[in-house]
């Protein structure tokens, strides 16, 4: 029977894959695929994974991978090629995830997709990013330098691009773990962060008082957050994703920001508004999440006072950084599958080498915008 299935995967596969690699089934079983030594090895660890396998399903395929009934080996780059075999059809979940918001309401949804995605310890996401903490894209000027000098550029920009002298003060839009917040405030800049994640809010708390910097944090949604200051600046850096009614963002931009202060946005995107794989719409990112959708927004702008200064295409950043993550992650291996269990580690090795290979062959987008409330 393992026979009979794998000459009809062989059928299946031969045509659309063309680089080499290696299918071995737990009795032994194998099957190659192109010409050569194999890019990467596939193995099938029990019958489940052999039937996600001939089923053709990406986020079953992705489920069968975190729950050990397969395994991958070799250049992870090329094994997430395998994708283009690979169906993305669960038409009743993104039915749900887009009622979701309409029935709970936005800032419910929010709470609980925060809470599943950035609610772990931050230590876990320390194992894979650099000391700058930044969990947004990079900007790099040459492949080879380090994430960190490449964050600390990107940094710098965002003090730049908004302008900002020490005693103003900078609205950061989920603070994370404090990247802007100690960027900023060392410089003598003011930094209110916003976050609705517990865990962040403790981190951020810990970090403000340890360093003595005039920052503060809130645990608050944006869309509910008031003020009666209004901001020199606004930066969100890999927030959008997480904020999709962009008339409601822009709303509240111009309810916080000075006339003549700025706004700096960075983040991953895509051409069709709320198009995402199954796997990330449930296991990394649940509730309406969203890649960011440029036109969108700044058809959005457009109908408001916000005046666009500058856009930028960071796709080719963005996949640097997150292959950086995603070795990172791979030599934590260990650590995080003692601290935290295999399973964490296998899904978040899908996310990190999945992003990479979709902005390395333009499935994903990533822009840096730069808007300003004119005088």
């Amino acid at each position: 029977m393992n026979n009979n299935l794998l000459r009809w995967l062989q059928k299946q596969i031969a045509s659309k894959i063309p680089l080499p690699w290696k299918l071995q089934l737990w009795d032994g079983s194998c099957l190659f695929f192109g010409n050569g030594e194999p890019a990467f090895q596939l193995k099938v660890n029990n019958p489940t994974g052999l039937l996600a396998l001939a089923k053709f399903d990406e986020c079953q395929l992705c489920e069968a991978y975190m729950n050990g009934a397969i395994d991958i080996v070799g250049d992870m780059l090329q094994i997430v090629d395998l994708h283009r075999l690979m169906k993305d059809v669960n038409p009743w979940h993104r039915l749900w995830r887009h009622l979701l918001p309409l029935i709970f309401g936005q800032v419910k949804i929010d709470a609980r997709a925060i809470s599943q995605h950035y609610d772990l310890e931050p230590e876990f996401y320390l194992t894979f990013i650099d000391k700058t903490r930044c969990y947004s894209h990079a900007l790099f000027e040459d492949e080879n330098e380090p994430l960190e000098v490449a964050q600390r550029r990107k940094l710098d920009f965002v003090i730049q691009a908004c302008q900002l002298q020490p005693g103003q003060h900078v609205l950061d839009v989920g603070g994370g773990w404090g990247t802007l917040t100690e960027h900023a405030g060392v410089r003598g800049i003011q930094v209110t962060s916003l976050t609705i994640s517990q865990k962040s809010q403790e981190f951020l708390q810990q970090l403000i008082a340890r360093l003595n910097l005039p920052c503060r944090v809130i645990k608050q949604n944006f869309l509910e957050y008031e003020s009666d200051e209004r901001y020199d600046a606004i930066a969100i850096l890999g927030v959008m994703e997480h904020l999709p009614n962009y008339f409601a963002v822009i709303r509240k931009l111009q309810q916080l920001l000075k006339p003549g202060g700025r706004v700096y946005i960075d983040a991953s995107a895509i051409r069709e508004k709320y198009k995402a794989p199954s796997f990330i719409t449930r296991y990394i990112y649940p509730g309406n999440h969203s890649f960011f959708c440029l036109h969108d927004f700044l058809a959005a702008a457009a109908k408001s006072l916000l005046e666009v200064k500058a856009v930028y295409n960071d796709r080719y950043s963005y996949f640097l950084t997150c292959k950086a993550w995603a070795e990172n992650l791979d030599r934590a291996h260990a650590e995080i599958s003692k601290r935290w269990g295999e399973q964490l580690y296998r899904k978040f090795r899908i996310f990190l080498w999945g992003s990479a290979h979709a902005f390395k062959s333009g499935g994903l987008d990533a822009y840096r915008v730069v808007l300003e409330l004119p005088q």
